[in-house]
């Protein structure tokens, strides 16, 4: 890989440890990948927040690159395991919690950004069409490429904070305007109503194409919620980076010779799929983190009622703050609904702790199910509110 002088100089060790340390894990993948040079990046999204994944080792690695590290470019933070300043209400340990702060602290003391959430194009990291971004999660990577025109692979978490540490990425993959055009065309012929639908659109396709391109005809329109739905829906059922939805997205590309359907009743085999038969002792919403316009609706269906069961609104606290402004927190808390602001059901170590969770994300459901062996019902989010309103 051909570097700058500056770049040579960072390898080196001249502008600090973390620096360097950071150089060599983008100077590797470069290597792997055979990228040619490094690229500018205007931001990053770094997941690996939660001390739930990380454990001692990973702790042990930030506090060493927030000796000397700092970022170079906007950097925002996934979920972290809990909610940073209501983790008690929600049943976190005192043990956890003082592990999970000092992951914050190491980011923080590094100048990323600690707004904790996997939708950073929500609260002031969105990055404009074209720019070269460093984005882990696999959600917002898709979405980032997808929707928004960035260009991103998706990174894991060391690499991610090597980017923000350096203002660098390798140029292969994805950043790369070749290798993001389109593998197969994918007919939609079924009618998509909500969130709940693109979520299990997203299953089908994922299972279908793997991690390919898709060039998606028949979606004639699509709300910035839906897209979300779809977006971490189709990453964690196949792994695709990139979509292309034809007269929605911004990205040109050739159009591919494969061409494959999905009917109305693959969505709705889909669906059942992600519905067992059980009892319901918690419900959530917000994977991936809630918008607005969510909080807005739950505060809506919720105004004057009790829930019975546990129910927990997974939002970024910036967005928490406009809700709370708007009086839309109040009404859900009076409700007994609780906010898991800065975390998620992915994340957080709730194994054991519940049986049966009810949501609208196609991708909570996954999760749920791989890790916390939790029964799932999935359905719009009316339905799970009203069921969270039940005995």
């Amino acid at each position: 890989m051909k570097l700058t002088k500056q770049e040579q100089e960072m390898l080196e060790g001249k502008h600090g440890k973390a620096v360097k340390k950071s150089m060599e894990i983008l100077t590797a993948l470069g290597d792997i990948y055979g990228a040619e040079k490094l690229l500018d990046v205007t931001s990053v999204q770094i997941a690996g927040v939660s001390y739930d994944n990380l454990g001692d080792a990973g702790l042990e690695f930030l506090a060493e690159m927030a000796k000397d590290g700092k970022t170079k470019v906007l950097t925002t933070l996934n979920p972290a395991g809990m909610d940073m300043e209501n983790w008690e209400a929600l049943g976190i340990s005192p043990e956890f919690a003082e592990k999970q702060k000092k992951v914050i602290e190491a980011f923080k003391k590094m100048d990323v950004i600690t707004t904790c959430t996997c939708t950073p194009y929500f609260i002031g990291n969105s990055p404009k069409y074209g720019d070269h971004i460093a984005w882990s999660e696999s959600s917002a990577v898709a979405f980032g490429n997808s929707v928004l025109g960035a260009k991103t692979n998706r990174e894991g978490g060391p690499s991610a904070l090597a980017s923000a540490l350096t203002g660098k990425t390798p140029a292969y993959g994805m950043q790369l305007e070749e290798n993001r055009q389109a593998q197969v065309i994918v007919n939609v012929k079924a009618k998509l109503k909500d969130i709940v639908d693109f979520g299990a659109l997203g299953k089908v396709i994922g299972e279908k194409i793997k991690n390919k391109i898709p060039l998606i005809r028949g979606i004639e329109k699509a709300s910035i919620e839906e897209l979300k739905s779809f977006s971490a829906s189709i990453a964690t059922y196949g792994g695709t980076a990139l979509y292309h939805i034809e007269g929605l997205t911004p990205n040109k590309t050739t159009i591919p010779k494969e061409n494959i359907g999905v009917s109305q009743e693959e969505i709705d085999k889909a669906k059942k799929e992600l519905n067992d038969d059980s009892d319901v002792d918690i419900v959530s919403i917000g994977c991936p983190h809630c918008s607005l316009n969510e909080i807005r609706e739950v505060a809506t269906l919720l105004d004057g009622k009790k829930v019975k069961k546990e129910f927990w609104i997974c939002v970024a606290r910036p967005i928490k703050k406009i809700a709370d402004q708007m009086g839309y927190s109040k009404t859900i808390e009076d409700s007994g609904a609780k906010f898991a602001c800065d975390t998620c059901m992915v994340v957080a170590p709730i194994k054991g702790r519940f049986k049966a969770l009810a949501t609208n994300s196609a991708k909570s459901v996954y999760y749920a199910r791989a890790k916390n062996k939790f029964k799932t019902i999935y359905k719009p989010m009316k339905e799970c509110v009203e069921i969270a309103l039940k005995e």
